[in-house]
């Protein structure tokens, strides 16, 4: 990182994204938040006071998409790449479904961090499933987390309640519940919440339970204004274009002059996914049925991307069945355009310009609309505009003065906003002006960034000031653990506290002294309440990692803070009430007391006999059940059967002098270290022989 200039690191976990040809409208999950993170990550980078900007995506690697989604680092510049980084498979899947694979990304994203030295100044989710991963690493690495949402659950859910949906149709098909929790905890948590209208603070965010308690700012999302240039550029014989800029126009006229049967008429554009709430059938169904609009401009419908509708999902199918019905019963051929494919690089802008010298008019139909990109990128060109009176076209419209506000619903109202514009050559002149001027003055990336800049740096110099002042602890856990070179984990009982406990002070003197790169854990059938107990009773220093309740649960540092990621992981598939149920008539199986149960760990009471264990497995094993078998043998003191499966795992291990006979297998088994004292005595004389502290390297 240069200087002291902030390392930005930003969340969209879910859209195809990717530096050039953004594939916008394939599906309802590449919209406008693919552009918006793009274009910021590309701008923050060219700031001098930015350090380093890295976009975090998902990585897939389908055949049903490019190949360019599968590159696990994209490098855009200097300062900007994207890091695709893969969780719950590798097939592309709609952002829904994604859900249980989130803390999977946590995970792997604090791998890279560590791996890649690195670490962020500030971490920055968009929408809800980005926002969970920030939060996340924010709490963990102890960072300042701001927050864009793009749309709401809570709206959402209100919408499609309206359109006829039950709530637990909603809940099944959109995971709508999980996406709303995480929102929740999002608002709880977030030191900043970027919007882009006021409208979205009040009516969206203040749907929610915790709307008071992040800071809000409005920052509208900038567009290039030199891409989207005014239309009468291209009139100027002293404009320099590119030969892609020319060719895109040719072939967008080529493309709309077939459909038409007068394509010299103006043009009424739309542009926008095939999505339920883009309302594209209404402005079909209103066009259809105006015939004095019919013969003053043609109308051209650009939604999405697609080849075959019946290979589509359903709500793509629908909507663009629903549009081509209505163009079929109001007898619109040869005056309404259907196109199945743009280029939004190149063919997106020269749209917007054709429809501009042509004297036409954008609309944006949409039922809801949270910001309305589309309108200041067609306003960009010198198009004017007719937009829903809902969301961010009012801020749009009152800071630019380019067009008009209608009810969407009133098919009537949003026909006679577009004669009125094309019929009256004043007012098309007023509006197409002021879009240009004013989408310069109030709607650039520059203006976004420099505001967006201002803002996080505030964030980051109070967090290097105080963390006390945003309440995070001041050795955050995660961010402790990165810097470490070593790790001891060891059992409690009759292993690190035992009946010869002459070592323990100091094993405790050696854990402090070299605190700085050696990490501390417990692994332990206790309770983590029992653990603790325990440990502060001998003074022992407060573990880094408690892992407890015989591997079921995970706790980290000083604010016990648990492991989400290690519950999501073992709960897949986990059924606690299926095993209680098959295990219940086992007579040799006595239920222990619920303070000792857990939700990923079931107790019993079992005396040692041939064949038990075999019979628990066959019951288990014969009912296709995710478990984990640990058998403790109550009767044998100083007992560490609980422990073989840790040791025989992949790190270094040490059993101590007064190990069980359980353990005897092991010996000379790879990385395992038979100690010659016991309890604390054999964890030092481990660590002097793996070398972790200075002493006798012990063999």
């Amino acid at each position: 990182m240069a200087g002291k200039e902030p390392y930005v690191q930003l969340f969209s976990l879910h859209g195809l994204i990717r530096s050039k040809n953004l594939e916008m409208g394939r599906d309802a999950d590449t919209g406008g938040q693919v552009k918006y993170v793009m274009e910021l990550g590309t701008c923050l980078s060219a700031r001098e006071d930015i350090g380093r900007v890295d976009l975090f995506t998902r990585l897939i690697a389908d055949k049903r998409v490019s190949t360019d989604y599968s590159e696990s680092i994209e490098v855009i510049n200097d300062k900007f790449r994207i890091v695709r980084i893969q969780c719950g498979g590798r097939k592309y899947m709609r952002k829904e479904l994604l859900w249980p694979h989130i803390e999977e990304y946590v995970d792997k994203a604090i791998k890279f961090i560590k791996r890649n030295h690195a670490m962020p100044d500030i971490v920055h989710g968009h929408y809800p499933d980005g926002g969970y991963v920030a939060l996340q690493l924010a709490d963990i690495l102890g960072l300042p987390f701001v927050y864009t949402g793009h749309s709401l659950g809570r709206a959402k859910m209100a919408r499609l309640l309206d359109q006829g949906m039950t709530e637990a149709e909603i809940v099944k098909r959109f995971k709508i519940d999980r996406r709303v929790d995480a929102e929740e905890q999002i608002l709880a948590r977030a030191d900043l919440v970027i919007t882009s209208t006021r409208h979205e603070i009040k009516e969206q965010y203040g749907l929610y339970h915790n709307k008071d308690v992040p800071e809000y700012q409005v920052v509208p999302p900038g567009i290039d204004i030199d891409t989207f240039y005014p239309f009468y550029h291209d009139m100027l014989e002293d404009t320099e274009r590119s030969e892609n800029t020319r060719y895109a126009q040719a072939s967008m006229l080529k493309e709309l002059n077939r459909f038409f049967i007068t394509p010299e008429k103006p043009l009424v554009l739309a542009l926008s996914r095939p999505d339920k709430r883009k309302n594209i059938s209404g402005l079909v169904r209103s066009y259809g049925e105006d015939l004095e609009l019919q013969s003053m401009a043609n109308l051209a419908v650009f939604a999405g991307l697609r080849k075959d509708i019946d290979a589509m999902a359903d709500n793509e199918r629908e909507v663009l069945t629903e549009m081509l019905l209505a163009m079929d019963k109001y007898d619109l051929y040869g005056k309404m355009a259907i196109p199945k494919k743009h280029d939004f690089e190149y063919e997106v802008p020269a749209l917007y310009r054709i429809a501009a010298e042509r004297r036409g008019v954008f609309i944006n139909p949409a039922l809801t609309e949270p910001f309305g990109l589309t309108l200041l990128e067609a306003s960009a060109t010198g198009l004017p505009i007719v937009a829903t009176d809902d969301g961010g076209p009012n801020d749009i419209v009152r800071n630019c003065k380019n067009g008009i506000l209608v009810d969407v619903a009133r098919m009537k109202q949003v026909s006679s906003a577009l004669r009125k514009i094309i019929a009256d050559t004043d007012l098309w002149e007023r509006y197409s002006k002021n879009g240009i001027m004013n989408v310069r003055k109030h709607y650039t990336w520059q203006s976004h960034t420099h505001d967006y800049a201002t803002a996080i740096r505030k964030l980051t110099a109070a967090n290097q000031r105080s963390n006390l002042a945003t309440a995070k602890p001041s050795d955050p856990v995660g961010r402790r653990l990165m810097k470490l070179n070593h790790f001891v984990i060891t059992d409690i009982d009759n292993t690190l506290i035992g009946t010869d406990n002459a070592q323990l002070e100091n094993l405790v003197q050696l854990l402090n002294r070299y605190r700085d790169r050696i990490g501390f854990g417990v692994a332990t059938g206790r309770t983590a309440d029992s653990a603790r107990k325990i440990l502060e009773k001998y003074r022992i220093p407060h573990p880094d990692v408690i892992i407890c309740s015989v591997g079921s649960a995970l706790f980290y540092g000083q604010r016990q803070q648990p492991s989400l990621g290690w519950a999501s992981h073992i709960a897949s598939r986990w059924n606690r009430d299926k095993i209680v149920e098959l295990l219940k008539d086992i007579d040799f199986l006595e239920y222990q007391e619920e303070d000792t149960q857990r939700r990923f760990k079931i107790s019993y009471y079992m005396d040692p006999a041939k064949d038990r264990l075999a019979t628990i497995h066959n019951r288990l094993l014969q009912h296709r059940c995710r478990y984990n078998l640990i058998y403790l043998n109550f009767l044998v003191c100083g007992d560490s059967g609980n422990d073989e499966e840790m040791l025989r795992g992949e790190p270094r291990a040490v059993v101590v002098a007064n190990y069980s006979h359980e353990l005897e297998d092991l010996k000379g088994s790879r990385n395992i270290y038979f100690a010659d004292s016991c309890c604390a005595g054999g964890i030092i004389e481990g660590m002097q022989h793996y070398r972790f502290i200075e002493g006798t390297n012990g063999g």
